[in-house]
């Protein structure tokens, strides 16, 4: 296996910054995150993040993006776009941006299921992704469909259903276990045999529920990020499981916990990685 970092967890580098401190710690690769981002007074994961290239005027970035990435000596592992599978006209640019960086794979991101009724949903995006699909072999990359919780494709099951019957060559699934913590978890050997040769990209992170507040009804709980060694995934058991089907690919980590400083975090989080897939 190969081992890269997503960008949104790393938002308080510029993007040179995480270049040269990631491959300085002997990561491998990283994952671009590429959107149009609100600021903020201080850098945080989803706004002001200094490690993510805005969408608008992306083809300008080309250069600079392969250069940043290149002169570290970092692969890229795929990018981390954020554009709604729907929005054919942003979809195709991010197709295309990622075909000119050599990057091989983006993820292109699934409605939500409170955006309207499951099954129009879920129709819908069956024929956008037909379309995906297309575009991607044109541009000979993979599109990426993510199991993301409170989306349409929140498990295994959900993203085969979705995607049964186009060409993995061009369209595969991520495999997040820190978000099926919170929603579609599926033992990781049955849905790894279950999404086959859509399996193309693996992201770790972890989390845990905790309990905010006790009402007269019962306990209100919410979800957490947190370190990989902590949270309620059981990753040893994951990488276990990885191993044993036979993936041999990308594992991207986007760890969103705040416990340790970040520098500490991305050094620590790939001496864990490789503790367990090198017995």
């Amino acid at each position: 296996m190969k081992y890269s970092v997503f960008t949104a967890s790393t938002p308080e580098w510029t993007p040179e910054e995480a270049a040269t401190n990631l491959a300085r710690q002997g990561w491998d690769g990283i994952e671009w995150r590429i959107t149009d981002q609100d600021e903020a007074d201080e850098p945080g994961f989803w706004a002001g993040n200094r490690a993510t290239w805005p969408l608008t005027g992306l083809e300008a970035s080309i250069d600079a993006i392969r250069a940043v990435t290149v002169s570290a000596g970092l692969e890229f592992s795929g990018i981390g776009g954020y554009t709604r599978s729907h929005d054919r006209s942003n979809v195709e640019r991010m197709l295309a941006a990622t075909a000119a960086l050599g990057a091989g794979q983006v993820r292109v991101t699934m409605p939500l299921t409170s955006d309207g009724d499951y099954r129009e949903l879920f129709d819908n995006t069956r024929s956008d992704l037909v379309w995906i699909a297309a575009r991607a072999r044109a541009h000979g990359i993979k599109a990426l469909v993510e199991l993301h919780h409170r989306t349409i494709a929140a498990s295994a099951s959900a993203a085969v259903r979705l995607l049964d019957g186009l060409d993995p060559t061009h369209v595969g699934v991520i495999h997040d276990i820190g978000n099926l913590v919170i929603e579609g978890y599926e033992e990781p050997p049955a849905a790894f045999q279950m999404l086959g040769p859509y399996l193309a990209h693996v992201h770790v992170k972890n989390a845990s529920w905790r309990a905010v507040r006790d009402t007269p009804q019962g306990t209100v709980w919410a979800e957490q990020w947190a370190p990989l060694r902590d949270g309620q995934a059981d990753l040893p058991a994951y990488f276990q499981a990885l191993v044993a089907h036979g993936y041999d690919g990308w594992v991207t980590v986007e760890d969103f916990s705040t416990a340790q400083p970040l520098a500490n975090r991305t050094r620590d989080n790939l001496a864990y990685l490789r503790s367990l897939t090198s017995a």
